[in-house]
């Protein structure tokens, strides 16, 4: 019950933003324009296929950390897995999202190798954000838009360099021997309730710790996969009527609203994500006027082009229903606040 209502609250947070963002983008005659406008269905096309491509890099990384352990995995099955996780972080409405799906789908697949089931999906998620920070710092930097003149993307651009610094010194930190394995990690098993679900993971994590080609593979495909985005949000930007930033404003605004698709809000962060790009849309451009409402209407445009692709995840999820249906009702039977499953039993091998 309580799983439910807390579902509930971060559906009705995201519904009030989206509906505080409809409301302006209509007093600003937004909607009116994308419907009486041309569009350049070409730029659409390209702008889908770059979307496309940034998910099959993604999935590709995932492959490569669970294929670096020596694991007997076949890019077939990444893209089985990869596309079904896609798919469940848009209509899951239970505790298993695509990254839960995954670790618990391969843990299935591979047994005797939890730990490093564990380890792959962990350390693609946090290796995708960290690319995140990068990307977006190296542009604030490059172009000056952290000593701009507007104060409020300042501040925002400020506290992205900031948030790059703490995430270096975290992965840094995270990948020493003595955080894995020395005093730091004993004193992170004996934490109350969460002690001992931080150490195994540190645990699996740090098994790519005598690996730096690997981590430097991920890491430039975690790149190369919001470079992709980025361009392709910029191709439908481009291709809807309207005013929009330029490309390298681009680069600083969409690695900032995704970074909200990490927050707690179902959908991949609706509302929040919107209501962060729209902004960024009218504060970043310094040549340019965008209209309150042109940011949604690119973010809603971008939302339905990754409800059509996590379509594909569904052709996959029919094909094998029977197992995908074990491992939610395996998952379905462990309380919220109670271990999940998947770290049972979980040792260093």
């Amino acid at each position: 019950m309580k799983r439910w209502l807390v579902l509930g609250a971060k559906f009705a947070v995201s519904i009030a933003l989206l509906a505080w963002l409809v409301s302006h983008a209509r007093s600003n005659h937004t909607f009116d324009e994308l419907a009486h406008q041309p569009k350049r269905w070409g730029l659409l096309t390209i702008a889908f296929l770059l979307v496309l491509a940034s998910l099959l890099v993604s999935i590709v990384r995932w492959c490569y950390l669970v294929r670096a352990l020596g694991l007997p995995f076949t890019l077939r099955a990444g893209l089985r897995l990869g596309f079904v996780g896609y798919l469940f972080n848009f209509v899951s409405l239970g505790s298993v999202g695509g990254d839960l799906f995954k670790a618990i789908f391969l843990a299935r697949e591979l047994p005797g190798h939890r730990p490093q089931a564990v380890a792959t999906v962990v350390l693609d998620r946090l290796l995708g954000l960290y690319g995140l920070f990068l990307l977006a710092s190296g542009f604030i930097l490059g172009s000056g838009t952290w000593h701009g003149p507007n104060e409020d993307v300042n501040v925002i651009c400020r506290m992205t360099l900031i948030g790059t610094l703490v995430g270096t010194a975290g992965l840094a930190l995270l990948f020493s021997p003595g955080f894995t394995q020395g005093k730091l990690s004993n004193a992170l098993r004996r934490l109350p309730y969460a002690g001992e679900t931080a150490a195994k993971l540190l645990a699996a994590v740090g098994i790519y710790r005598t690996k730096p080609g690997v981590l430097a593979g991920a890491l430039a495909m975690s790149l190369g996969v919001h470079v992709l985005s980025t361009f392709g949000i910029f191709a439908l930007a481009s291709g809807l009527p309207g005013n929009r930033p330029d490309l390298v404003e681009h680069f600083i605004i969409v690695p900032l609203g995704m970074l909200t698709a990490a927050l707690p809000l179902p959908l991949n962060g609706l509302g929040a994500f919107e209501v962060v790009i729209d902004s960024l849309y009218r504060s970043v451009p310094s040549n340019v006027v965008v209209r309150q409402g042109q940011g949604l209407i690119v973010c809603l445009a971008y939302r339905l082009m990754t409800i059509a692709i996590a379509t594909i995840g569904m052709g996959y999820y029919i094909g094998h229903r029977r197992e995908v249906s074990e491992v939610l009702e395996r998952e379905a039977r462990t309380d919220a606040g109670d271990e999940p499953q998947l770290f049972a039993a979980t040792a260093v091998e």
